[in-house]
């Protein structure tokens, strides 16, 4: 596993520019039915926060990971790629082999006081799920929650893990001091699709309810329909269905976004497809021939099918002002307050 000499980009460098080095790793196993089968790599990280490359279509400038890799075992996700990195399996790999920054609170309250920081909204469940299965014992996210609160500073997560309510309470105190901005990702409610495409997740409906939960106790908290999968959860009664449920969960807003395929994911996708529903392969080759993105007629047809409905159902799409979400992965650059010290990825 190529952990020494690695830089944000995922090439050799000189060794002083490693983003940790092999003895700063520890491997651990855990023989308990929530984390059979999934090897943890705990590793202390020389930054944490990233900034985003200006090339970026991102509305915000800087993220947080706390992990790398994910359980959730999406089998679309854009991050599959950034796991070939650390030479790791993009497949199987990606949803076994995570990827833990033990010391990410501390080194956030540390980067966060820094004079030169500027105070900035920084986003979190951009790349892999900040309450994927492992935050549950590695309680990484009440340290980086709290010192975002005692900071004053502004933050965002997207999560389609039910784990953010038990930190309930610690959202509630940050959103009195500074603009929290929470999204869930629902992209559909057919729960056959749900059980072969994101097998690892919480159930829609209970990823619905934490909206609803959040909303009640005063936290807004929209819904990132991502992804809408072509040919298999676009069809009018299914668009509808998932807006409709969304808006009896309370959302306050409703954005989607079409199934994109970048390098790492879209192989992992193409051969579950290939197994799943092989009568579709050649439909996907045709609508992805020409890259990572579907054709902007059908991503247009279906925003404005979504938002259409959307406001049938009385909610909107994101309004300006709040904070966006759009969940693709960007290379890591170096903190301005740390120059010599790259990002972990």
């Amino acid at each position: 596993m190529r952990w020494e000499n690695l830089t944000d980009s995922g090439e050799h460098s000189r060794a002083d520019a490693a983003l940790f080095g092999a003895d700063a790793v520890t491997t651990r196993t855990f023989d308990t039915p929530e984390f059979r089968g999934i090897t943890f790599h705990e590793v202390r990280a020389r930054s944490i926060i990233n900034r985003v490359p200006a090339v970026s279509r991102m509305s915000f400038q800087w993220t947080v990971n706390p992990y790398r890799g994910c359980s959730h075992a999406c089998v679309y996700c854009f991050a599959r790629k950034t796991h070939s990195y650390l030479d790791l399996d993009t497949g199987l790999g990606f949803d076994s082999q995570i990827v833990v920054k033990t010391n990410a609170p501390d080194l956030l309250r540390r980067q966060l006081g820094s004079r030169h920081w500027q105070g900035e909204h920084i986003a979190m469940g951009t790349n892999v799920d900040c309450y994927q299965r492992a935050e549950g014992r590695y309680r990484l996210m009440p340290g980086i929650i709290g010192a975002l609160r005692d900071h004053a500073n502004p933050f965002s997560i997207l999560t389609k893990g039910t784990l953010i309510l038990r930190d309930l309470d610690l959202l509630t105190r940050a959103s009195e001091v500074t603009d929290v901005g929470i999204s869930v990702s629902v992209g559909f409610t057919d729960p056959e699709l749900w059980r072969t495409v994101e097998p690892g997740t919480p159930a829609p409906e209970r990823r619905l309810e934490v909206v609803r939960t959040l909303s009640e106790h005063g936290i807004p908290c929209g819904v990132l329909m991502a992804p809408v999968i072509p040919f298999l959860s676009d069809s009018p009664a299914q668009l509808r269905d998932a807006v409709r449920a969304i808006a009896a969960s309370g959302a306050t807003s409703v954005n989607p976004l079409v199934l994109h395929l970048r390098p790492g994911a879209r192989e992992w996708f193409m051969a579950w497809l290939a197994r799943e529903h092989p009568y579709l392969v050649r439909r996907y080759e045709r609508l992805y021939a020409d890259g990572s993105y579907a054709p902007k007629w059908y991503q247009r047809r279906i925003t404005r099918q979504v938002h259409e409905l959307a406001e049938e159902y009385g909610i909107g799409p994101t309004r300006a002002g709040m904070p966006r979400r759009l969940p693709e992965p960007e290379p890591e650059q170096p903190d301005p307050s740390e120059p010599t010290q790259l990002s972990l990825i």
